[in-house]
């Protein structure tokens, strides 16, 4: 057996390697560049993880992704492997310490975002560090014809001059055959090997369905399969009105956005991994380092805005070999309202000017001022101020984020403010009586020395690292203590925190992405002009088409996808089926849905003879929405 398989059972319980695993392992072991793209569910972290612990000294891990990250190292100690991850809201001084623990605490991984690398400071201490392996996960980040490029992603093949001998392990889910050279490319990969997993996934059905009434397709689905799903939406408030609907009609399901607290994501969470839900409703905020096999179907409730995000999103259907389905409802309108959220909230150059400028006066930032300067920042105040368009606005901001001018992090944490109100001695009386309790208590005491002379904001994610427990065991407790009037208490909500990350300089600020804009906004005409053909072309497997997207060819069509399943049903001449539904309504009144269920055909044929016998005055709608013969 070898040594990679031992630390891959010892640590992750896995008998064998998923494909290419082992290869790329053996790849970076014997010291050479690599490019791995693994499509959704192929096992990206095992390929550097593994090698690092073959090896002495540390994996440098760079993501862009904070929530994977702190799940990746969350999960790592929880297998006593020693990781630690350098995320936002860090100051300089605790970075360094952390630093310093890594170069002398045994430490195994180091988890980075790329935009770090532009303190050069960071880079010095990177260089004192043992570093076995780097591995810049999200490549597709580095390339301008990736779906997610982000300017600090370019900063990474300085890396090479100071680790000439540590090879580089490039790792993406999605990336079109343009991006891909351009990743090995733009990070200076030295002869890589590359390995690439087709995108085929023989047991992935790719369904799309035009419908009227798209939660009642919704509960056919899932009453035909009643295995764990997950739908996605656009929009929070989708999410929860969907999944309320679906509670009403006897399902069992939760949601799942960005603006939940962390306890009640990880309720929802836990109520659908742990099978206790049958359907999580999520935003696009779920799905990172989610790997749950037994997820049968994956709903789109709306048109994705690209087609790498949706094969990300449809693949976490049917991780465990079994068939599943990707199904992508659309409605006539669909195009057009996807038009407007994808595309006609780009910002050009002069908006972005506008919007910069405003954000600096409105923030009172001086010019040739503001770098690493934070800001609590309210957007749907800043847009009502200044009368601009909310959507918009916030896609410019995504924008000015991923170039590296700001970052602006969604925080809905809750801001705490205490204050103990009986004396000491009182305290310790309650503490003694209370020993579960002593330990947070005696740990805010110690924490937060004024905490009893004035209202002191506490960090609760401190308090709960500090304390091992979770956090809403921390905040049960303070309620109760505000509850016996042994404290005063206060939370609140923040709504997201801006931070500058270079100084005001207005339109040279601006004209230094402007080209990066312009590349942007032709890329996701591109890419949304793809999502449209995807949906609307009826001449073609649709799996063919998704795998032609990302440059594979195949010489059969996969005999599964709506359009396969389509072409082998037998088709009613449009005559004998406007027989049959005039036979039919002979003998009582129908509506569409029902005249579909009855003949067996495809909802555009069924809805095709309708119009027709509209037309021809055979049939008339009645007021309580079925059709009739007229008499």
């Amino acid at each position: 057996m070898s040594e990679a398989l031992k630390i891959l059972q010892k640590y992750w319980k896995h008998q064998a390697f998923r494909p290419l695993q082992e290869e790329i392992i053996e790849a970076v072991m014997s010291g050479q560049d690599t490019f791995a793209l693994l499509p959704t569910g192929g096992g990206k972290s095992v390929c550097f993880q593994v090698p690092a612990l073959l090896q002495e000294g540390i994996c440098l891990v760079l993501s862009p992704l904070v929530a994977l990250m702190k799940d990746q190292v969350a999960n790592l100690n929880t297998l006593n492997i020693k990781a630690m991850a350098l995320t936002g809201g860090i100051k300089s001084d605790q970075m360094t310490t952390l630093l310093d623990n890594c170069k002398f605490g045994n430490y195994k991984f180091l988890y980075l975002s790329p935009e770090r690398l532009q303190s050069d400071w960071i880079l010095e201490r990177l260089k004192n560090l043992p570093i076995n392996l780097i591995a810049i996960d999200e490549a597709h980040c580095v390339s301008q014809w990736g779906h997610d490029f982000r300017p600090a992603y370019l900063k990474i093949a300085v890396l090479k001059t100071h680790f000439p001998k540590t090879p580089f392990l490039a790792l993406t889910a999605s990336a079109t055959p343009r991006a891909k050279a351009a990743i090995m490319e733009e990070l200076g990969l030295e002869n890589p090997r590359v390995f690439q997993q087709s995108f085929y996934r023989a047991n992935l059905a790719y369904m799309v369905f035009e419908v009227e009434d798209k939660l009642f397709k919704i509960e056919q689905i899932l009453k035909k399969n009643p295995e764990p799903s997950i739908i996605y939406v656009r929009n929070r408030k989708s999410c929860v009105s969907i999944a309320t609907q679906l509670q009403a009609a006897g399902f069992k399901a939760t949601y799942y956005h960005g603006g939940l607290d962390a306890n009640e994501k990880e309720k929802n969470m836990a109520l659908w991994i742990q099978d206790k839900a049958q359907v999580i409703v999520a935003t696009n905020a779920f799905g990172m380092g989610i790997d749950k096999a037994n997820v049968k179907t994956v709903i789109h409730v709306q048109l994705p805005e690209n087609l790498e995000n949706y094969y990300q999103e449809a693949g976490r259907a049917g991780r465990n070999e079994q068939k599943a389905f990707a199904v992508l409802l659309t409605s006539p309108g669909d195009s057009a309202q996807a038009e407007n959220q994808f595309l006609h909230v780009l910002s050009d150059k002069k908006f972005l000017n506008t919007l910069y400028k405003k954000l600096c006066n409105h923030l009172q930032i001086a010019y040739g001022e503001g770098i690493q300067e934070q800001f609590a920042f309210n957007l749907n105040q800043f847009c009502t101020k200044y009368g601009f368009p909310l959507l918009k606005t916030y896609a410019a901001f995504q924008f000015l984020d991923r170039q590296g001018i700001l970052t602006l992090s969604q925080e809905f944490s809750q801001k705490i403010s205490l204050q103990f109100l009986i004396s000491s001695k009182e305290l310790l009386r309650y503490t003694s009586l209370n020993p579960n309790d002593a330990e947070i208590i005696y740990s805010l005491l110690r924490t937060y020395p004024g905490i009893y002379e004035v209202p002191t904001v506490c960090n609760l994610q401190f308090i709960a690292k500090k304390t091992n427990r979770p956090e809403n065991q921390i905040l049960a407790l303070l309620h109760k203590l505000k509850e016996k009037e042994i404290v005063s208490y206060n939370a609140k909500n923040k709504d997201s925190l801006l931070t500058f990350n270079e100084i005001r300089e207005d339109e040279r600020t601006i004209s230094k992405v402007a080209k990066r804009l312009e590349n942007q906004n032709q890329l996701k005409h591109l890419q949304f002009k793809a999502v449209i053909q995807y949906v609307t072309q009826n001449t073609s497997c649709k799996s063919n088409f998704i795998l032609e997207y990302f440059g594979e060819k195949t010489p059969s069509d996969c005999g599964i996808c709506s359009y396969c399943i389509a072409k082998k049903q037998p088709k009613l001449h449009p005559e004998l089926l406007s027989k049959k539904i005039i036979t039919l309504l002979k003998s009582t009144d129908l509506n569409s849905r029902e005249i579909q269920s009855k003949t067996n055909c495809s909802t555009n044929d069924t809805i095709f003879a309708i119009q027709n016998l509209l037309h021809e005055q055979k049939i008339h709608l009645t007021p309580n929405n079925k059709y009739t013969l007229k008499i």
